[in-house]
This record gives C-alpha cells, sequence and structure tokens, in this order.
C-alpha cells in the first residue's frame, strides 16, 4: 500500500520562531525571485513485516509558460509509480487525493496501462487521512527560516531533508500513526 502527496517550496523560506539577542528582532533576508518554485512528491509505502519508506520526487523550475503544468504531470506520476513498483517488487496499491493530474482521463489510461496498480481516492478534504501531508510538515518547519538564494540551492536542500527522513522509519511510522488508520498489519519496524 502507498500514500501519495505533492506539495512545493519557493525560494521564500516559511516562518519560524527563533531566539535573538534581548531588543534586535532577528531578520532572515530572503531574494527577490518572484514564484520560483520546486514541486515534490512523495509516497510512504507500508508493507506487512516490513518498515514504512519514503519515496520522493523533485523537479526545479517549472513555470506556467508555454502550456505547461506548475507541478508534475501525469507522466511525472506514471514515472514515480514506476519506480515506485521496481523498488518496492510488487504490485501497488496507491492512495491518493484528489487532484485534478490524479483524476484525469490521460491518468486514467495510465493506470489502466498498468496491470501490477490499483488506485484509490481519498474522500474531499480528508488531508488528515494522508499520512505523506506530516512529511511536508515536518519538511517546512526543517526549512524555516533557512534563505537559499537559487533553485539549485533549495532543490539540494529539500532532497538532504528528505532523504534523512528516509532513514527515520520510526518517524515514517509517526506519521502512518497520526492518520488514526488502522494500519498496523502493515507497520513493523523490528525487520
Amino acid at each position: 500500500m502507498v500514500f501519495e502527496d505533492e506539495s512545493g517550496q519557493g525560494l521564500r523560506p516559511p516562518k519560524g520562531r527563533t531566539w535573538g539577542r534581548r531588543g534586535h528582532t532577528p531578520v532572515v533576508r530572503v531574494t527577490g525571485a518572484g514564484n520560483k518554485r520546486v514541486s515534490l512528491a512523495a509516497l510512504i509505502a507500508v508493507k506487512p513485516g516490513r518498515r514504512p519508506r519514503l519515496i520522493y520526487r523533485v523537479h526545479a523550475g517549472r513555470t506556467r509558460g508555454n502550456d505547461r503544468r506548475k507541478g508534475f504531470t501525469e507522466a511525472d506520476y506514471a514515472r514515480l509509480l514506476d519506480a515506485a513498483h521496481q523498488q518496492l517488487g510488487g504490485p501497488i496499491v496507491v492512495v491518493w487525493d484528489n487532484l485534478n493530474t490524479h483524476v484525469s482521463g490521460a491518468m486514467a489510461s495510465l493506470i489502466a496501462a498498468r496491470d501490477w496498480l490499483r488506485v484509490y481516492q481519498l474522500p474531499p478534504y480528508a488531508h488528515e487521512l494522508n499520512p505523506v501531508e506530516p512529511v511536508w510538515s515536518n519538511l517546512k518547519r526543517s526549512l524555516a527560516n533557512l534563505t537559499k538564494h537559487n533553485l539549485s540551492q533549495l532543490t539540494a536542500l529539500v532532497k538532504t531533508r528528505l532523504k534523512r527522513m528516509q532513514y527515520r522509519p520510526g518517524l515514517l511510522a509517526g506519521f502512518l500513526a497520526s492518520t488514526g488508520l488502522d494500519l498496523t498489519p502493515f507497520c513493523n519496524l523490528h525487520n
């Protein structure tokens, strides 16, 4: 079983609390680089008797110019699912939200072409049921008040933070537990 979600991060860092000398408000200087963003998609995979796994993809520098989507396209999701299928070595059941890219006709045909893939939609406005949402929360909290001056720096930092999460199965199990779904047959941290 695999849960999927997507997010994005711009060059302007999320705000966070910090310490400062009394009487001196800390100031974080950011670039004025308009709407440059990094698009992110992640999967949390759970399998009976195995540790949960985080699989992700990062796209930098996508813009809406020339009729291209700002985030991930159907082909990008198909490549992500194909890579997950190879890494996990078996059929996949995907649970994701109702993003327009997920429910498009092009995505339906891409799903139909993969006999090892089953897809289920989360109910609308049910982000609390998706364990990938806390991944984004954790990531953005770790990026608070950190300035990056270009997309390559931001991309490298995001990849580093996500890679750290990959090696913390207890953290991923906590994200799964936060949903309140009964996934106990799938989560076993001792193997």
